[in-house]
C-alpha cells in the first residue's frame, strides 16, 4: 500500500511543468491532514511550490531566471474553473485587460457571485468581491470589460485617443451581445457604445 506522499507525487507528476492544482483536487488519496502533511513535505523536497494557501503548482524551470511561477491571472482563472463561478474584471485590470492601460495592476479585483475572499500572490493580490447577479449579465468578452473600464475611467474624463481605441475594440464584438449589454450599462456609457453600432452600419 502507497504512502498518501507517494500517491499524491505519482498524481502530480502526471500533470504538466506549470499546472495548477489545490490542496482539495486529491481528497480522494487520504484525510485532509494527510494531504495537507504530503504537500508540505513535497515542497520542502523542491517537487511543488505553494503559491498561496492551498494552491500549489510544478513550476517550470527557466535557464535565466529559474522557476517560472504562474500569473496571477492564471491563478485567478484556475480558481474560477475550480469553484465555477461566474466574474467580472473591474477598474485598472479591466482597462489593462482592453490595452488602454500598459500598467499591470498589482491588485486584480473580480466581482463574483461566488465566496468573497482575497488572495495574496507574491507581490500581487486578487480580489473577488460579491456583487449582485445583475452586474454578472454582461455577455460580450470585450463589452461586458468595456462597461467596467469606462466605470474607471468616470464621465466626462474619457479623452477622444481611448474613445476610438473602445470603439474599434467594440466593432469585434457580436453584435447580439453588444445590444444586449448596452441596456445594462449606465446611460452615459450607453451613448458611447451606441457609437459603435452606427459606426458598423455605415
Amino acid at each position: 500500500m502507497e504512502s498518501v506522499e507517494k500517491q499524491v507525487e505519482k498524481s502530480i507528476k502526471r500533470r504538466p511543468l506549470g499546472s495548477l492544482f489545490f490542496s482539495g483536487d486529491f481528497t480522494d488519496l487520504g484525510s485532509s491532514d494527510a494531504i495537507r502533511k504530503a504537500l508540505d513535505r513535497l515542497e520542502d523536497k523542491m517537487i511543488i511550490s505553494r503559491i498561496s494557501r492551498g494552491i500549489y503548482t510544478r513550476p517550470k524551470k527557466s535557464k535565466l531566471i529559474g522557476q517560472v511561477m504562474p500569473s496571477a491571472e492564471e491563478v485567478a482563472e484556475a480558481i474560477i474553473k475550480r469553484d465555477k463561478i461566474r466574474t467580472m474584471p473591474t477598474g485598472a485590470y479591466a482597462l489593462n485587460a482592453l490595452g488602454l492601460s500598459t500598467q499591470v495592476p498589482m491588485r486584480i479585483v473580480l466581482l463574483t457571485d461566488g465566496t468573497p475572499r482575497e488572495i495574496k500572490i507574491g507581490k500581487r493580490t486578487i480580489k473577488f468581491k460579491k456583487t449582485t447577479p445583475k452586474n454578472l449579465l454582461a455577455k460580450g468578452k470585450i463589452s461586458r470589460l468595456v462597461i467596467q473600464a469606462l466605470k474607471e475611467i468616470g464621465n466626462g474624463n474619457l479623452s477622444k485617443v481611448e474613445e476610438t481605441k473602445i470603439l474599434n475594440l467594440l466593432k469585434e464584438e457580436d453584435k447580439k451581445n453588444l445590444i444586449h449589454d448596452i441596456e445594462l450599462a449606465p446611460v452615459w456609457i450607453q451613448g458611447i457604445m451606441k457609437k459603435a453600432l452606427k459606426n458598423g452600419e455605415n
